[in-house]
């Protein structure tokens, strides 16, 4: 499977757990596309850092050839999905804890 079949299937499933999976519904909030255009102007800078001084190489046939600011457009997408689905998880995961305060022993009680 290419670079870009990848990146893009990696977009689909972090969408796909995000809106119906775990139905955290991250993508539908303003202030997900808010930090993540922060994330994504700092991906850029290194991506571009990282590609732009030849540090990072890629086969001309693995990748689909569009680039922004000299990071290939596979890199951002794998990025976004890499974003999303780590929050995805992050707060469906937050959602199950509880929350209820339990009383802690005394320091007596602890070392009986």
């Amino acid at each position: 499977m290419s670079y870009t079949a990848l990146a893009v299937l990696g977009v689909a499933v972090a969408v796909a757990a995000d809106l119906w999976l775990l139905r955290t519904r991250l993508l539908t909030r303003r202030i997900f596309w808010v930090s993540y255009g922060i994330i994504v102007v700092f991906q850029l800078l290194a991506n571009g850092i990282l590609t732009g001084f030849g540090i990072v190489v890629y086969e001309p046939g693995a990748i689909a050839g569009l680039r922004i600011a000299y990071a290939p457009v596979e890199d951002l997408l794998f990025g976004f999905a890499l974003v999303t689905h780590t929050l995805t998880w992050w707060v469906w995961w937050g959602r199950r804890l509880d929350r209820s305060p339990r009383r802690r022993p005394a320091p007596a009680e602890r070392h009986k």
